[in-house]
C-alpha cells in the first residue's frame, strides 16, 4: 500500500522551504504544504517562484461502496488471486488497485483476459520513488485500457530499495516493453524477466537513476559550445 493511503481525515500540514517536500502521518493520512520551486533556497530565487505556497493531500483507502463498476473489477481480482489485493484508492473518479508484487502478472493476466475485464492494452508504466516509505520506497503504476468496456484501472505494486525487483509484464502487455526500460533507467526497478533491459534514454555508463529523490539535483556539469555550466545545485545565488 502507498503512503498516499490512510484510513482517517485526521491531517497535519508541514512547512519546508526550498521546494522540497516533508509529510507527517496522523492516524494514517498525509497531506504535504509545498514552499517554492526548483529547490532555491534564501536570496537565490530572482523567479518570484519562492513565494509559491501549495497543500497536497493524498487521498485515504476506500471503503466500498467504491461506486459504479469499481466494486466488480476488485471483487473479481479478490475471487481469482485472492492475496493480491493490499488496498483500493478511489480519487478523483480513478481507480487504483494496489498489490503485492509477486501477484502481479497474475492479476495482469486476469484483467487481460477475464471477459467482463478486458482491460486489452497497457497505455503506461510510470515510476515513483518514495524515499520516506521504509521497506516500500520503489513504487510502480500500471494504467490500464479496457477498449471493450471503455474503462481504465491503474495497478500499483511496491518494492523496496535493498530489493528492487519486480515481474514484468512484456508478456503480458507487450507495450509495456520500453515503459520499462524507461522505469529502470529513471528509477533503478529491475523488471524481472523482462526480454532486454537496457537504458533507452541515458547513457549505458551512466552512474545512477537520475530520477530518484535521493539524486543530486543537476548530477553533472553541462557542456555547452566549449563552455561548462555547472548543475544547479552549485550555480551562485544573487546576494539580498
Amino acid at each position: 500500500m502507498s503512503g498516499a493511503e490512510g484510513g482517517s481525515n485526521e491531517t497535519k500540514a508541514v512547512d519546508r522551504p526550498g521546494g522540497e517536500d516533508q509529510t507527517a502521518t496522523v492516524s494514517g493520512d498525509v497531506r504535504a504544504r509545498r514552499t517554492g520551486m526548483f529547490g532555491v533556497r534564501g536570496s537565490g530565487d530572482t523567479s518570484g517562484y519562492g513565494g509559491l505556497r501549495r497543500t497536497v493531500a493524498f487521498p485515504g483507502e476506500a471503503e466500498r461502496p467504491y461506486g459504479g463498476w469499481f466494486d466488480a473489477v476488485v471483487d473479481v481480482v479478490v475471487e481469482h488471486v485472492p492475496d493480491a489485493v493490499v488496498g483500493v484508492v478511489v480519487h478523483r473518479g480513478e481507480l487504483t488497485v494496489h498489490l503485492r508484487r509477486e501477484h502481479l502478472l497474475a492479476v495482469a493476466r486476469l484483467m487481460r483476459d477475464e471477459p467482463t475485464l478486458r482491460f486489452e492494452l497497457c497505455s503506461s508504466v510510470s515510476g515513483v520513488h518514495y524515499p520516506e516509505q521504509t521497506g516500500a520506497e520503489l513504487h510502480v503504476a500500471y494504467h490500464l485500457l479496457s477498449m471493450t468496456h471503455n474503462r481504465r484501472v491503474r495497478l500499483e505494486v511496491a518494492a523496496p530499495d535493498a530489493d528492487p525487483h519486480v515481474p514484468s509484464v512484456v508478456a503480458v502487455y507487450p507495450t509495456a516493453d520500453w515503459h520499462e526500460r524507461e522505469t529502470w533507467d529513471f528509477f533503478g526497478v529491475v523488471f524481472d524477466g523482462h526480454p532486454a533491459l537496457t537504458r533507452i534514454l541515458m547513457p549505458d555508463d551512466w552512474p545512477g537513476h537520475p530520477q530518484r529523490k535521493d539524486y543530486p539535483l543537476g548530477g553533472i556539469d553541462v557542456e555547452y559550445k566549449g563552455g561548462t555550466i555547472p548543475p544547479p545545485d552549485q550555480r551562485r545565488t544573487y546576494g539580498a
